[in-house]
């Protein structure tokens, strides 16, 4: 069965975070509340996803969280950058 949704199938969320940021946390409950799909990656105990960060920061790490939506990187729960970038991958669930 095809889906016939608007997203980008490429196009994809993913928070690079850490245990104790709470910011990180509060970014994720409102991702979820929003319905968006994502990936948490703890940057402290997973290396690769420390050097896969790293990497797209050209190794100028900046605090988390960090978010990568669809390639464009955002630093900290910049809610309006967020819903952006979200809006701008079709990546928020439509209401049913």
């Amino acid at each position: 069965m095809a889906d016939n949704t608007n997203k980008s199938d490429d196009a994809t969320v993913t928070v690079y975070s850490t245990t104790w940021c709470a910011f990180c946390n509060t970014e994720k409950q409102w991702l979820d509340k929003l319905g968006v799909k994502y990936i948490s990656k703890n940057i402290e105990e997973d290396d690769d996803a420390n050097k896969e960060l790293l990497e797209k920061l050209g190794g100028n790490y900046q605090g988390v969280p960090t978010t990568d939506i669809g390639g464009e990187i955002i630093v900290g729960f910049n809610r309006p950058a967020l819903q952006a970038a979200l809006n701008a991958n079709n990546l928020i669930p439509k209401a049913a």
